[in-house]
């Protein structure tokens, strides 16, 4: 039997991912059927070790095939710069440098197809634009443009709860713009293409609507009339089971009853809000639509609280 290999990124090395990083696996049991590796720097992890308490080994590697399911940290380094001038609870150039560079040395991996998947701690945006990074506003944009997927999708879930997103990094104003027919028509059908990939040999999927109670009949916005409607009943007539436009403010709590297996939101917040009230600390966030499997926490880098031990690390558990 192949065992999987699965790379760990460590984020933002200023921010919380090397606490929840050395939590997380200090939970973990030591499992051969999967191999575990992190690509990140060894001395932000040495500072969350002893922070924490913890007394794991650090077992150095400096490829992918030679991770062995050891108990402990098996830690592949990239990153040729020094971090010791890196602040803490701060975004840098240098932090915005260290984790996108574990992550595309991580993406380069499951390209090659030396890996099965990627499970990345929080990188910080504003560090990534002053690493001089400046299209690249989150994974998902380093994903696009180093993968060349021309079709990607953000998927967040939790336990009773699948959001998918039509937009994410749009401001509001622009993502109200791409509530577009043949987008929707896109974002569906590859929602669906994993929802059957992950078990679900025929998802019902919901979509959201984009006005309040649904546009009213187009007295609140057309877009439901123009736009979100014509795209379902295209999918429904090719076979697949698509229900709406819902208004936004029932459509959520109709999926945790069980009505439907996953949600369109049709941007960042209207997806993201609903799964971080419902469970925020066990949800983790999956990209669709590129050649390998990638899962994330949910959370940011949270800089207000780095060293203070209050990080939670269930989300990079569930992602694991």
């Amino acid at each position: 039997m192949t065992v999987p290999r699965l790379a760990v990124t460590l984020g933002d090395p200023a921010g919380i991912g090397p606490e929840v990083l050395v939590k997380a696996f200090a939970a973990l049991p030591v499992d051969q059927s999967v191999n575990l590796f992190v690509v990140g720097s060894l001395s932000p992890i040495e500072q969350a070790l002893e922070e924490a308490g913890l007394d794991l080994p650090i077992h150095l590697i400096d490829q992918p095939e030679a991770a062995q399911a050891r108990y402990g940290i098996e830690l592949l380094d990239p990153f040729d710069q020094s971090l010791e001038g890196l602040k803490r609870g701060e975004a840098s150039a240098l932090g915005g440098a260290a984790s996108v560079c574990y992550f595309e040395t991580a993406v380069g991996y499951g390209l090659a197809g030396r890996i099965d998947g990627i499970v990345t701690c929080p990188i910080n945006k504003v560090a990534v634009q002053q690493a001089g990074f400046l299209s690249d506003i989150g994974h998902q944009e380093i994903l696009a443009r180093l993968t060349g997927a021309q079709l990607t999708a953000t998927m967040l879930m939790t336990q009773g709860l699948k959001v998918a997103h039509l937009s994410t990094h749009l401001s509001l104003a622009k993502a109200v713009e791409y509530v577009r027919a043949p987008i929707l028509i896109e974002k569906l059908k590859l929602t669906h293409a994993h929802l059957v990939g992950w078990g679900y040999p025929k998802p019902v999927i919901g979509v959201a609507a984009l006005n309040p109670h649904g546009g009213e009949a187009g007295m609140l916005g057309r877009e439901e009339l123009d736009e979100i409607a014509p795209a379902i009943q295209t999918l429904q007539a090719a076979g697949l089971d698509i229900r709406g436009p819902y208004p936004a403010d029932s459509i959520f709590n109709r999926a945790i009853a069980g009505e439907f297996d996953a949600v369109l939101a049709l941007y960042h917040d209207q997806g993201h809000i609903p799964i971080k009230v419902h469970n925020f600390s066990s949800s983790v966030t999956a990209t669709m639509g590129i050649p390998f499997v990638r899962t994330s926490v949910d959370h940011g880098t949270a800089f207000d609280i780095v060293g203070q031990g209050r990080a939670d690390h269930e989300g990079l558990l569930q992602a694991l």
